[in-house]
């Protein structure tokens, strides 16, 4: 099932981790053009227990609770079409993926092997560079190993396109790349996605792991970020 659309036309800056994934097929179609979906206001629910000046970040919902669980469970049914009969690692990109992730594996209908990287890339706040540093690398080979990597977001692709030439370098049997939300206005490299959850527009976006100075990780749902500067 093709990833979906959020409709929204704002430009608001950027948020965190970009990418792409290009890699050998397991099995299955390509992630195409998504379709769908709906933005929404903020209001009671979660955000009712944000105070003050957090509260004030918070503005409009991308993606909705209840649609990122449709969607997750969407991904985690094709993905354990895809692998059946394989053994699977996935590859969390801390720390923006953490939830995507952990709701995800929990999804996933055949067995899974976890690990972690961190990466930092220089640039600004805003615009990724493309030179990475390692903060954390894996802790287990992947040579031979079917290897996908979770990702939060994808938006320049610079970050990304680091992370797969780097994991490739090590021989895994298969490298995708799976992410829950994509910015195709922010793409300056273009790396095919095998899984995609939601086509977001242009801003910075903050819930469901994303944060903003390491605040608002813990919504449960995507919104956009509205800036006090």
């Amino acid at each position: 099932m093709p990833p979906e659309r959020v409709a929204d036309a704002a430009s608001d800056g950027d948020a965190s981790t970009p990418g792409g994934g290009d890699a050998s097929t397991p099995g299955g179609g390509d992630a195409s053009t998504p379709g769908g979906g709906a933005a929404s206001t903020l209001g009671g629910g979660a955000a009712s227990t944000l105070g003050g000046a957090a509260s004030s970040e918070v503005g409009e919902v991308l993606v909705a609770a209840e649609d990122l669980r449709r969607r997750v469970a969407e991904l985690a049914e094709r993905i354990s079409a895809d692998y059946a009969s394989r053994s699977l690692l996935l590859v969390g990109v801390l720390k923006g993926a953490m939830f995507f992730l952990s709701d995800l594996m929990r999804l996933i209908d055949i067995p899974v092997e976890v690990d972690f990287m961190a990466v930092a890339s220089y640039g600004s706040a805003t615009d990724s560079s493309g030179v990475v540093r390692i903060l954390k690398d894996l802790d287990a080979a992947i040579e031979g190993r079917d290897v996908l990597i979770v990702e939060d977001i994808v938006d320049s692709g610079l970050t990304l396109q680091y992370l797969l030439r780097n994991l490739g370098s090590r021989n895994p049997r298969t490298l995708e790349v799976c992410a829950l939300l994509t910015k195709p206005e922010r793409r300056k490299v273009d790396l095919p996605t095998r899984y995609v959850g939601f086509e977001i527009p242009d801003r910075f976006v903050i819930g469901y792991g994303l944060d903003y100075a390491e605040r608002h990780r813990n919504l449960p749902f995507v919104a956009a970020l509205v800036r006090h500067d």
